[in-house]
């Protein structure tokens, strides 16, 4: 007699994203594994809590989801470990040892790329008392409501994303990259509406930062339709808020959500995160 593999899980929300319960992803066993990615790909996010990942523990792991991805910036991965980039407030011999505040703001990761990254894993070594949440929004429930007619208005709208006009932005102090950035970081154009490869779900893929217009747009009307699908998305009912604890590992869907990054008092605590990115594939 077969019996079906199963672990516990609660929803972060009501139809979006799960907590894995009593899961030691150090000595999980492989069919463990293949459980906690088949949840990932079904629910947008997953997270594992008390978890202590060493570097070679966090490649093990994020291998088992695909190919890693490396980071636009190198500065802050950690030595021995390209695909393992560091965000922190920590400063060390007076130089910092990470990004600090990076990703603050709706987007979804590496979105000016033709193939954006899959999934992002964030994993929790020093946290604040208060403060740094991280929120998810969930896209497919966001397009989920709207109606047949505003779908059908959507569908055929195609964003211009670009790299460049990102870090041209306020939030980077309006930063000049370098031509080899430039060369290697071309605009892309995706569409708004994006199909879930695993089973066809739609999400309502729209972002900040990266986004630069609305092909055949006019800017204005771009800017004000994008600023009002960012606001109708991230709408509280469509978001789960994460609350750090040491030892989380929180994984999110990118062809399905938004995320952003909250601020904490700097002064006062310290953050130290290890992040991992995932290829993904052309948005369709």
């Amino acid at each position: 007699m077969t019996v079906d593999f199963k672990i516990q899980t609660r929803p972060l929300m009501a139809d979006f994203g799960v907590e894995i319960l009593d899961v030691n992803l150090t000595t999980a066993d492989d069919e463990t594994h293949a459980e906690v990615i088949r949840l990932f790909h079904e629910n947008g996010a997953i997270v594992l809590r008390g978890q202590d990942m060493t570097a070679d523990d966090l490649m093990s792991f994020v291998n088992q989801f695909g190919e890693p991805e490396d980071h636009t910036q190198t500065q802050f991965t950690i030595p021995g470990y390209p695909k393992i980039f560091c965000l922190s407030n920590k400063v060390e011999d007076g130089k910092p040892i990470g990004a600090h505040n990076d990703g603050v703001g709706w987007h979804t990761d590496y979105s000016y790329k033709a193939e954006p990254v899959m999934c992002t894993m964030l994993y929790a070594v020093e946290v604040p008392p208060e403060g740094s949440d991280t929120l998810l929004a969930d896209l497919c429930a966001a397009y989920d409501t709207l109606t047949d007619e505003r779908k059908a208005e959507l569908d055929p709208l195609v964003l211009h994303h670009s790299y460049q006009h990102l870090m041209s932005s306020r939030q980077f102090g309006r930063m000049e990259i370098s031509d080899e950035l430039k060369a290697t970081n071309p605009d892309v154009l995706h569409p708004l509406i994006r199909t879930h490869p695993a089973d066809g779900r739609k999400a309502l893929w729209v972002s900040t930062g990266t986004v630069k217009g609305i092909v055949g747009m006019e800017d204005k009307a771009a800017e004000d339709l994008i600023e009002d699908l960012v606001g109708f998305v991230t709408d509280e009912r469509f978001v789960y808020r994460h609350k750090w604890q040491v030892g989380d590992i929180l994984v999110w869907d990118n062809r399905c959500t938004l995320h952003t990054g909250t601020l904490f008092d700097d002064t006062k605590f310290v953050r130290l995160m290890h992040r991992l990115w995932v290829r993904g594939d052309k948005p369709y």
